[in-house]
């Protein structure tokens, strides 16, 4: 129509982040068939991805969190899906010490603007959020984005961990992931109103970032691939840092597929488990699933292995969890040939990822810019403190006073005068002579 009334007026569309199906979905709509299509980089070198399986999300969140803010003060934004597990989430991390913020679409705009507010102008606050936070927020120096629930889409996973490290600096993306978040997201796809091709192209997009988390190699590159762009293993994320251990699951993949089938394709993961395992229960024999040839034939195997084997085979597309009968697993066509034998599996084998950040952080000099050693840490802070009192008095963000990498070179240069001072990247004649005398007098007290 657009077209129709201004047939000479030119037209430009943008987008902030597009697959190459959702690129070419824009130029058939807005009838840009001759367009010159321009694609920046998607790598974020900076940003360290890792992936943890969901076992006691609290911990696990908890342990990730004194790890990246280990010496205390950074920013970041954990995001749930749900508004009352933002509640939750933000109660519980105020009780282990941490400054945390709710915000989603539920509170009123004043507590939502005071929200951004702080998070913008304050150290070391951390907002617990939906996805409607995060959309037009200029904080380049958020160190961490962590995800409790799986995002929608990659899209979305992109969009939201690229909101830390805007400043260059390193920063980290961690997110928690179990089958019970596959069979979250399948329910909303299968209840919203969408129509069935965009409930189809939904389910792809679910389909790949369910991929990203059981990828067995290098997660930035998987990222990268599914927007169209090549990359080498970046050697920073999880899977580069601790390649996984692979195994032949063959076997344990025509067991679990057998239960399920042998089961009627109407139980989740935890029954399926449990025949396989062998466990008796009261319910089990009113089933008379204990006398089915499946059951205990997997005893050899752990709850958490058969765990990571069924989410495998869910993420392969060989199982389904039905949203509509409580996550019931159910087979594909791509069993079939597991079923017959005539294709073999290899999987992931579920192990430990208690020492995963540490290893992480400690590879972390690898990145854009170092931590200043421990000998300056005290100095950083005090230089900290001194910015935050000087942005608290202008009315104005940290980061507009002096960014963390400034900081970080007055720690282990220390400068003794304006000159040596002006030498600091980031420390122009203005900033200087506003700041200057502040920052100097803290170097000379150390």
């Amino acid at each position: 129509e657009l077209r129709g009334r201004f047939p000479h007026t030119p037209r430009i569309a943008l987008t902030a982040t597009a697959d190459a199906v959702t690129r070419r979905e824009i130029h058939d709509r807005l009838g840009l068939e001759s367009a010159v299509e321009f694609v920046s980089s998607f790598d974020r070198p900076n940003i360290r991805y890792t992936v943890e399986i969901k076992e006691d999300p609290k911990r696990q969140l908890l342990a990730f969190l004194r790890d990246v803010d280990g010496r205390g003060g950074e920013a970041g934004i954990v995001y749930c899906l749900s508004r009352k597990k933002t509640e939750q989430t933000a109660e519980w991390l105020r009780a282990a010490g941490f400054d945390a913020e709710v915000y989603h679409a539920g509170l009123d705009q004043e507590t939502r603007r005071r929200v951004q507010q702080r998070f913008r102008r304050d150290d070391g606050v951390i907002v617990v959020a939906t996805i409607a936070f995060g959309m037009g927020i200029d904080k380049p120096d958020v160190r961490f984005v962590a995800h409790l629930d799986l995002p929608k889409s990659l899209e979305a996973y992109y969009q939201e961990t690229g909101r830390a490290g805007r400043d260059g600096e390193p920063a980290e993306a961690w997110m928690a992931y179990g089958l019970a978040d596959v069979v979250q997201q399948g329910s909303f796809i299968a209840g919203s109103d969408g129509s069935a091709e965009h409930k189809r192209v939904d389910q792809i997009k679910l389909d790949a970032i369910l991929g990203y988390a059981e990828a067995a190699g290098c997660r930035r590159q998987v990222l990268l691939n599914y927007f169209g762009e090549q990359s080498a293993s970046c050697g920073n994320c999880d899977t580069c840092l601790t390649p996984p251990e692979l195994w032949d699951a063959t076997v344990a993949s025509q067991k679990a597929l057998s239960a399920v089938v042998r089961t009627g394709q109407r139980f989740g993961a935890s029954h399926i488990i449990s025949v396989l395992r062998g466990e008796r229960s009261p319910r089990m024999e009113t089933l008379g699933h204990d006398q089915l040839p499946t059951f205990g034939v997997g005893a050899d195997l752990s709850a958490d292995d058969w765990r990571g084997v069924l989410r495998q085979l869910v993420a392969r597309g060989v199982l389904h969890p039905d949203p509509s009968a409580m996550g019931s697993l159910q087979l594909t066509e791509a069993a079939t040939p597991i079923l017959k034998g005539t294709t073999t599996v290899e999987l992931r084998r579920s192990s430990a990822k208690a020492p995963a950040t540490r290893q992480r952080r400690a590879a972390g000099a690898a990145g854009p810019a170092a931590a200043v050693s421990s000998a300056d840490e005290a100095l950083f802070e005090a230089l900290r403190a001194v910015r935050k009192e000087l942005a608290a008095a202008d009315g104005v963000p940290a980061f507009v006073v002096l960014a963390d990498k400034a900081l970080r070179e007055i720690a282990a240069t220390r400068p003794r005068d304006l000159a040596q001072l002006l030498e600091v990247n980031g420390i122009g004649p203005v900033k200087a002579e506003r700041y200057g005398s502040q920052f100097l007098a803290v170097v000379a007290q150390q």
